[in-house]
């Protein structure tokens, strides 16, 4: 506490305006003592932050950010208006800011002492942009929105919005075709913006139009994208969860194990951008191979999706584990999609499991959340 006696907290300003000028700080590398640099907000809008993958409000500066600078305060006229979180390392004085609406909205978050993240409306849209789009829905002119292509089996919305209604604004703030809404005035950026004002746990008004008849409806945000999608976001502090099986690696499917590898990285990408079902949470993968006299011929398998165990789908990791574990059959057959098998001879694989994890020095068959 003596650390911080006699020194005033900054306090949180507002969303800058472009052209405004700020000054970044921090402790970028090469340099010991804290740095300053100045420039002005280049733009305000929606961009995929580096570290979790998703995409939310940011602003875009021209000061110089440099690695190391991340966490540093951007202050404008002695207030923050935002963090320092990332640069486009091939370009030139492109860095972005976490708003300070970003920074109240995780603050808020945390005073039940817990992280919930953002909401996710469980809805996949489309643009409404092309003119025969249009005319099929029977639209007017004067009207604009996001075609509703997808409701989520486990969205809030689901038995209230349908496939083919035509969302027109959040918050009575309108939904252009391009799905960007106004947030300043000429300013413009993902209509999302409007559903992360909100936290978990809240209500958001949805004005929508069904078989050309208007309609509000107030929903309920219960679930964040993890909730939501096949492949959970990208994660970080925790350790990964996996299984081995007689010298076959198991895991399920996470961003993380995406970057870490270009092994069947398109079919992976694609996996990640889908949304879960009802029988289908999670993606499980054969991670690797470890070389044995069991896995012989099957070394080339890795990132492997399995859709099937013993010709029986499974919802999610813990499913498979479960089936992997309690199956009475000899024989284990995985498949993919395509019918391409592996087959575990459940016997040979028990008898050997000890000796393959002590040549290849490893403690535990699975991970510390599995032995629990």
């Amino acid at each position: 506490k003596s650390f911080f006696t006699g020194v005033t907290p900054l306090s949180f300003g507002t969303l800058p305006e472009v052209e405004q000028k700020i000054v970044v700080y921090g402790y970028h590398m090469g340099v010991s003592t804290l740095s300053a640099t100045i420039g002005v907000v280049s733009r305000v809008e929606h961009h995929v932050y580096a570290h979790s993958g998703e995409s939310f409000l940011a602003i875009q500066v021209d000061a110089a950010v440099n690695p190391g600078n991340s966490g540093g305060p951007a202050l404008s006229h002695g207030k923050i208006v935002g963090v320092v979180m990332q640069v486009i390392t091939k370009s030139q004085n492109i860095g972005y800011l976490v708003p300070v609406s970003m920074v109240q909205h995780f603050i808020d978050d945390m005073k039940d002492g817990k992280y919930d993240g953002f909401a996710d409306l469980g809805l996949g849209t489309q643009k409404l942009e092309n003119p025969t789009l249009r005319r099929y829905y029977g639209l007017e002119n004067n009207v604009t929105g996001k075609l509703i292509d997808k409701v989520v089996y486990n969205s809030s919305l689901r038995g209230i919005l349908k496939e083919g209604d035509i969302l027109t604004a959040v918050d009575g703030h309108k939904v252009e075709d391009d799905g960007t809404s106004a947030f300043r005035e000429h300013e413009y950026t993902n209509f999302y913006y409007y559903i992360d004002k909100h936290q978990i746990g809240e209500k958001v008004k949805l004005d929508v139009i069904r078989n050309k008849e208007k309609m509000a409806v107030d929903a309920l945000l219960k679930y964040s994208a993890d909730d939501m999608y096949l492949v959970k976001t990208t994660r970080y502090d925790r350790m990964p969860t996996y299984f081995i099986y007689g010298g076959y690696v198991f895991s399920p499917l996470t961003r993380n194990l995406i970057l870490s590898s270009n092994r069947n990285r398109l079919t992976l990408s694609y996996l990640a951008s889908q949304w879960q079902e009802k029988k289908k949470k999670e993606v499980v993968v054969l991670l690797k191979v470890l070389a044995s006299d069991l896995t012989r011929g099957n070394n080339d398998f890795g990132m492997w999706p399995i859709e099937k165990i013993n010709g029986e789908t499974f919802v999610d990791f813990k499913d498979f584990y479960n089936q992997m574990q309690n199956t009475q059959e000899r024989y284990i057959v995985l498949e993919d999609k395509d019918g391409v098998k592996v087959i575990i001879d459940k016997d040979e694989a028990l008898a050997k499991q000890s000796e393959i994890l002590k040549k290849y020095n490893i403690e535990f068959d699975k991970s510390s959340d599995l032995r629990d």
